[in-house]
């Protein structure tokens, strides 16, 4: 593995790159914020010289183009002249209409006072004080580092959002590799114990066990169809949902504890929708096995199975130890699990089944913590 195509390498010294980027972003942005702000002064202490001078000559023929020339420089500055009384005097550069108001006026000196350093005026034995407050350009440009950590920070969720999908599409890769790999390893044991069924029929051993033996290889050849189809679109065919439902339900009470009640309910017996009929098999059959794990062995499922004007509607009840309210979405994720053995795959596999390639949808109904669960399926009627 070369040193660039180590993702963890290449990671960390892109977030050190960028963070260097940054920080020299944000110390130039203060550089220039301190040098905008000297600037500003330096017109604050002509105009002080400017209206020393205006104040100072009582000579009504004299020239003034230069200090108003200088009075124009400022006219972004808000400035209040106050005496050695703290009086306000004059003020530019505020709002007209608001500065009519003494509590305005007072307001706006106690910001100028918090910013800058006020400046001496001094002429004719008078003492008098030009406070000034900061431009609009200045005050916007006090927050633009704010607004470019923000941006940065919405970039790096969109890099880390990015990143996450690709990890999960590459685990999703992973699994969906291991899924096929699976089914065609166990599609030759398979086939030479299909000839071992066929040579035991010839023998003289009792039906009824080559049977239930023929029932469970071809259970095996329907996992290893099923693993075989993740990752790809299935195929949907027309079929009695009802008789394909009964089939995954029944196969698992064969199979389970006699302390278990199990319950089938239909209003009738043909009700047709486009399924895949190992994967939805594949569906009733986890959440059977979770109502199982749930109960402990001992309790009772109930499936019922109805129609409405579009849907078909399968809910399975347990009377297991129910789940929490803030769960009921999280069960549906990957890998999350309230077993201490397991994976936290089969809630996961279903809603993809259901959602993705049937159209449908799947979720908790209702569950009381110590009483029961109740999931509930919606899927079109053809």
């Amino acid at each position: 593995m070369t040193f660039f195509t180590n993702t963890y390498w290449v990671k960390r010294i892109s977030i050190s790159i960028s963070l260097l980027i940054v920080s020299f972003i944000l110390w130039n942005t203060y550089v220039f914020f301190q040098k905008f702000k000297e600037e500003e002064r330096a017109k604050m202490e002509l105009f002080a010289a400017a209206m020393k001078e205006f104040e100072s000559n009582k000579d009504l023929n004299a020239s003034f183009n230069l200090e108003f020339k200088v009075f124009e420089n400022i006219e972004n500055i808000p400035t209040i002249l106050v005496d050695k009384d703290g009086t306000i005097k004059q003020f530019h550069n505020l709002d007209s209409i608001k500065s009519k108001e003494p509590k305005y006026l007072q307001q706006q000196l106690a910001i100028m006072k918090k910013q800058n350093e006020p400046i001496l005026l001094e002429y004719l034995n008078v003492k008098e004080y030009i406070y000034y407050r900061n431009s609009d350009i200045l005050y916007k440009l006090k927050y633009y580092p704010l607004a470019l950590v923000i941006i940065l920070g919405l970039f790096l969720t969109i890099i880390y959002m990015v990143y996450k999908s690709n990890k999960v599409a590459e685990q999703n890769k992973l699994w969906t590799g291991m899924a096929k790999e699976t089914a065609h390893q166990i599609g030759t044991p398979l086939s030479s114990l299909l000839g071992w069924i066929a040579i035991l029929r010839t023998e003289n051993i009792s039906g009824d066990y080559v049977d239930e033996i023929e029932k469970d290889v071809r259970r095996l050849n329907t996992i290893a169809n099923r693993f075989s189809k993740i990752g790809s679109l299935p195929e949907l065919k027309q079929h009695n949902i009802v008789a394909i439902t009964k089939t995954a339900f029944d196969y698992l009470e064969n199979r389970s504890s006699k302390q278990i009640s199990f319950n089938f309910n239909t209003e009738k017996e043909e009700i047709l929708s486009n399924l895949n009929t190992e994967l939805y098999g594949w569906v009733i059959e986890n959440l059977i096995k979770n109502a199982i794990d749930a109960m402990q062995g001992k309790g009772s499922v109930t499936l019922n199975l109805k129609e409405t004007s579009k849907h078909v509607k399968i809910t399975v009840i347990d009377t297991g130890k129910g789940i929490q309210k803030s769960q009921f979405s999280q069960i549906f994720k990957p890998g999350f699990t309230t077993k201490k053995r397991g994976w936290g795959l089969g809630l996961s596999l279903s809603k993809r089944i259901i959602e993705d390639y049937h159209n449908g949808k799947i979720h908790v109904l209702k569950s009381e913590v110590g009483k029961g669960t109740t999931f509930e399926i919606l899927l079109n009627k053809v």
